[in-house]
């Protein structure tokens, strides 16, 4: 994430830690932020400190929010771990923590990325993918004023993983599958992932990391709490085959879609008229995931290596560093909902 110049990134903890930390970029080298304390969790359930953290995202008033999985190794969560934490950018320190009850973040829930919209209700509403790959599928509401969260379109087709033989995903050559050391194989079920929400607020789009079909709901029905599942279901839109496997979706000021390409090393866009263009096509983008459009006219993606960990190759880990952030001359603004 890019906001004014500074770059804020998510890095894994080596050695014997697990997790993610955050970051921001300094002279090349990632600095712990907002502090270090922040980021030295002292267990899963630290609900004052930050756990994993998976997506970092700057918000329409120029808030950092750090969206923490509370789940390291996609471990079961426990109260305390999975939240929304808030970072005022002018003094660089905490101002708002919200932690989602057991029936919002369930055991096996993988908090993923996260979308704003601060027209809603009384200071907006947040909008997070559940990605999990051993349970529930969905997406996740919350009322920025109160805290209060809840779960929609809860294991809805639409958020779920598509299984083989239904789809064949092929990444530097290899299916991209868990491997186990002993060669056994199974499919990735990874569901609900990339999010972004349309320029003008009213629907929200959302796909499977496992599939290549994305889709939209509306933004109206997932903040009314007064209508039910079946009625938030039937504003569901099949947006379509995007032709690829996508980790990351993105929206610009100019009401265009990005899609990131993992299979491909690329990064493709929909524009208002439903045709589509690609904006990058290169080979360093090892699986491109996060994206987010600054201010500065650039599509900022990072390349993350995700089907080279252990899991997916027979247990060994064959990613290599330095990752690498990337950027992109675009020519729009980021989506500003305010």
């Amino acid at each position: 994430m890019s906001h004014g110049g500074r770059v804020f990134v998510c890095y894994p903890k080596w050695g014997d830690d697990v997790g993610f930390t955050v970051g921001e970029l300094r002279d090349g080298q990632e600095v712990a932020y907002p502090s270090q304390e922040l980021n030295d969790n002292r267990g899963d359930a630290d609900a004052e400190r930050l756990v994993s953290v998976q997506s970092v995202v700057v918000d329409p008033a120029d808030r950092l929010w750090l969206l923490d999985t509370g789940s390291p190794m996609f471990q079961p969560t426990e109260h305390g771990g999975p939240k929304l934490v808030c970072v005022d950018l002018t003094t660089d320190r905490v101002v708002r923590t919200i932690l989602f009850p057991t029936d919002v973040a369930l055991p096996t829930t993988y908090l993923n990325d996260v979308r704003f919209d601060l027209r809603r209700g009384e200071e907006g509403c947040a909008f997070i993918t559940d990605s999990s790959d051993q349970g529930p599928n969905g997406i996740i509401v919350v009322d920025l004023a109160s805290g209060e969260s809840w779960r929609r379109l809860h294991e809805h087709p639409s958020t779920k993983a598509t299984l083989p033989p239904d789809l064949r995903m092929v990444v530097e050559g290899q299916e991209f599958v868990e491997r186990a050391e002993d060669g056994s194989t199974s499919p990735v079920r990874m569901g609900a992932d990339g999010i972004a929400i349309a320029a003008d607020g009213s629907r929200l789009y959302y796909c499977p990391l496992a599939g290549r079909r994305w889709y939209s709901v509306a933004v109206d029905a997932l903040v009314d709490r007064a209508q039910d599942e079946d009625a938030v279901a039937a504003t569901v839109r099949d947006e379509g085959d995007k032709g690829c496997v996508s980790d990351g979706l993105e929206t610009d000021d100019r009401g265009r879609l990005y899609v990131t390409d993992g299979e491909h090393d690329a990064i493709h866009r929909r524009l208002p008229d439903r045709s589509w263009e690609t904006v990058v096509h290169d080979p360093r983008l090892l699986w491109p995931d996060t994206l987010s459009v600054a201010a500065d006219g650039h599509l900022y993606v990072t390349a993350n290596q995700l089907y080279r960990q252990d899991k997916y190759r027979g247990g060994e880990d064959q990613r290599r560093t330095p990752y690498v952030l990337f950027r992109t001359r675009i020519g729009a603004g980021p989506v500003r909902l305010r």
